[in-house]
């Protein structure tokens, strides 16, 4: 065991002992822990993780003075604390996020509650600058889309413009700041959840992008389908066995991990994980507190699922983290 001695001061004073301790704690897998409350509760806010922070930007807080946020909340995971950065020019919420070459992008997204209150706009931060530039718009306007990475290219999956939800797929390419049509999804969709399978060294499967759950109006998804981006074709995979939407997941490890959501009755504190390499399902412990439509991030291997709302539709302030 490797240790580290440490001096111990006892009210002030220096005594002379010594206790070892390790460096290298032990993880207890599968469980779940907290970290500290963001300032600003929201819900439906949009999510990128740079530099080693987790940047959680928009969304909407349903309180007393409900509104739509053009916040810029950074958690550091190192300290557990939180920070203000500069805001979104456009506030939004619902937008799809994804960060290529340690840029943000924060794209579409509802700028209204009324059915079409959707925007085309994208946004990249700059943390090096730390500053909002706009790119090209998305084609389609949208909010409750998923996005993705792989290879660098940002896929924007289903979504809504708050009328009709939409199946198609769009892919983004930084280096051009253009965009391109791909294979639509097989059915319609909004507030999946998309995850990179070659982040966990499975496009052996044929696989390189993986989408389950979401819903379109008057159904709810428990459907999983794997696309591969090089032929640009879709498959489908094993049925999540809780349909849902607006669930915080994200791939870690050799699996890619779903919590919380709405299942058409009420918000699920449920976590299951889905392993590509054996097309299977496994329930695991449950979130802490029930929620949903909250932000997703994965750093380190863990698990970030932050805000949303709650079983009473009140906005979350949460940190909720999961150790697979």
């Amino acid at each position: 065991m490797n240790t580290t001695l440490v001096k111990v001061v006892l009210f002030g004073l220096v005594a002379n002992s010594w206790i070892a301790f390790s460096q290298n704690p032990a993880v207890t897998h599968n469980t779940w822990s907290s970290g500290t409350a963001m300032a600003t509760a929201v819900w439906g806010p949009a999510v990128g993780v740079l530099e080693g922070q987790i940047y959680v930007v928009g969304g909407y807080n349903a309180s007393l003075n409900p509104s739509i946020r053009g916040d810029t909340q950074i958690y550091n995971p190192a300290t557990n604390s939180w920070s203000a950065g500069a805001p979104l020019p456009t506030p939004v919420f619902l937008a799809s996020a994804a960060v290529v070459k340690n840029v943000l992008y924060v794209i579409g997204g509802a700028t209204g509650t009324a059915p079409g209150a959707v925007t085309d706009v994208v946004w990249a931060y700059n943390p090096k600058t730390k500053t909002w530039s706009s790119k090209a718009p998305i084609p389609m306007a949208r909010s409750q889309a998923s996005a993705v990475v792989e290879n660098s290219i940002i896929y924007v999956m289903g979504g809504t413009n708050g009328g009709q939800t939409f199946n198609d797929v769009e892919s983004y390419n930084p280096a051009t700041d253009t965009w391109t049509q791909e294979t639509p999804i097989p059915a319609a969709d909004s507030l999946p959840i998309a995850y990179a399978a070659g982040r966990m060294g499975t496009r052996l499967t044929g696989f390189t992008i993986v989408i389950t759950g979401g819903g379109s109006p008057g159904e709810i998804w428990a459907g999983t389908e794997g696309y591969n981006a090089f032929t640009n074709t879709w498959t489908a995979l094993a049925d999540d066995p809780t349909p849902r939407f607006g669930q915080c997941g994200g791939s870690t490890g050799t699996r890619l991990y779903v919590a919380g959501g709405y299942n058409g009755t009420g918000v699920l504190t449920v976590t299951e994980a889905f392993k590509l390499s054996k097309n299977a399902w496994k329930t695991l412990a449950p979130m802490p507190t029930a929620a949903v439509l909250g932000g997703s991030a994965v750093y380190k291997g863990l698990l970030y699922c932050i805000g949303g709302l709650d079983v009473n539709r009140f906005p979350l302030s949460t940190v909720q983290i999961y150790q697979p």
